[in-house]
């Protein structure tokens, strides 16, 4: 089946639908959706985190499962002890926990992480709880100069005839033994975490502070701190992979789906409306001769005008850019390529025609000035071709 001069832009066009839907496909499709516990926080939960009440397995990494609570707050099990995240430091493989009873340290005396994906850190100083039962806490609270340097009262442990205080400094301790009387129960090497800690304050009461927790397995530190994103390699498996722009979460069989799905369509759609388009043609034109045989019984010839594009040279004449990181053009509107419809990505060759400025894709552009000598926008005719015309 030959195709008509006529026919050429409609094909043009039906190509740049199929190509802009393709685009569009590979922007929506996401394996693991994003999800948060509380949609009016920015707590987005990612890999390797995820809660498998909402979310495919294949979303998260072996103990990192999260909960959902009713007021909307995040919740993690570890060594089952259920904590309250407060918050995820994903390019540097941090978790923020709190407890839901304000007694973190309470936690921390009986936590095993032997068998958990997660260890205190980066820096775990030394932190050491003692029994102190001549010591009124109430009067500790109420005069935290008592206290000796590095030294926090812990209330939430504390009775009313014994008071348990915690310190990091080894002298402290020792003053607490030996002055008060106070007795070792436990030294723990823990991160904890409170508000005053960057000014150099510590808190009269240790109980309802931050616990700061670390993993080293699966390592996405530095695939997000480079800009992508992380996710199991294949469908099974405990392998990891760094995923960039929008592949992350599509496995092979997928990809070979979405290109059978959108091609194989496309492709039964071009044909159906170009065979259409040329019986149309075919048609009007034997209508068309049928009238003038009627009209006249010696057919004169009639000229043929054909709409042809520029040529090689000419399109290669016009100047191109190539996008930096920050995809920056002189006019601010032009995100977007008018033929394809597809944003505008770093590192991509764009070109421009001269006569009005307007701002395509190399290929898109080249394209379309091989069959047509305007412009897609504003269809303006290059100088070049208005003397050549003018020439013949």
């Amino acid at each position: 089946m030959k195709l008509s001069q006529k026919q050429i832009p409609f094909i043009f066009y039906l190509l740049i639908l199929l190509q802009y839907f393709s685009c569009y496909s590979k922007a929506s499709i996401q394996k693991c959706p994003i999800f948060s516990c509380n949609p009016y926080e920015q707590d987005t939960i990612q890999f390797p985190f995820h809660v498998p009440r909402n979310q495919s397995s294949r979303c998260g990494y072996p103990g990192f499962d999260l909960s959902c609570g009713d007021s909307g707050r995040t919740y993690i099990n570890i060594s089952s002890k259920t904590l309250i995240v407060k918050g995820i430091d994903y390019p540097n493989q941090l978790l923020f926990v709190s407890d839901p009873n304000s007694c973190i340290p309470k936690r921390i005396l009986t936590l095993n992480l032997t068998s958990t994906p997660y260890s205190y850190g980066p820096e775990t100083p030394s932190y050491t709880f003692l029994n102190c039962s001549q010591t009124n806490v109430t009067a500790l609270v109420l005069d935290p100069t008592q206290l000796p340097i590095g030294t926090s009262v812990v209330t939430c442990l504390s009775g009313g005839d014994y008071t348990v205080m915690t310190t990091f400094e080894r002298a402290s301790e020792e003053r607490l033994v030996s002055e008060r009387k106070c007795r070792v129960i436990k030294r723990v090497n823990a991160a904890l975490l409170w508000p005053e800690m960057e000014e150099g304050f510590y808190p009269v009461d240790m109980s309802d502070v931050i616990l700061q927790l670390s993993w080293g397995v699966p390592n996405c530190g530095d695939c997000l701190l480079s800009g992508g994103s992380c996710g199991f390699a294949h469908d099974s498996g405990l392998a990891v992979k760094c995923f960039f722009n929008d592949s992350a979460g599509l496995s092979k069989s997928a990809k070979y789906g979405l290109i059978l799905g959108l091609g194989i369509p496309g492709l039964l759609c071009m044909i159906g409306l170009a065979y259409y388009a040329s019986s149309r043609v075919r048609t009007r034109n034997q209508n068309q001769r049928r009238y003038n045989t009627e009209l006249s019984p010696i057919i004169f010839p009639q000229p043929v005008i054909l709409t042809v594009g520029l040529d090689r040279p000419t399109i290669e004449s016009y100047p191109k850019t190539t996008l930096g990181e920050s995809k920056r053009l002189p006019k601010t509107s032009d995100s977007t390529c008018p033929i394809c419809l597809c944003e505008y990505q770093p590192k991509e060759t764009l070109r421009s025609i001269p006569e009005c400025n307007h701002y395509f894709h190399a290929d898109c552009i080249d394209e379309w000035l091989r069959m047509n000598a305007t412009c897609p926008l504003c269809r303006k005719s290059p100088h070049e071709q208005l003397y050549g015309a003018a020439g013949r």
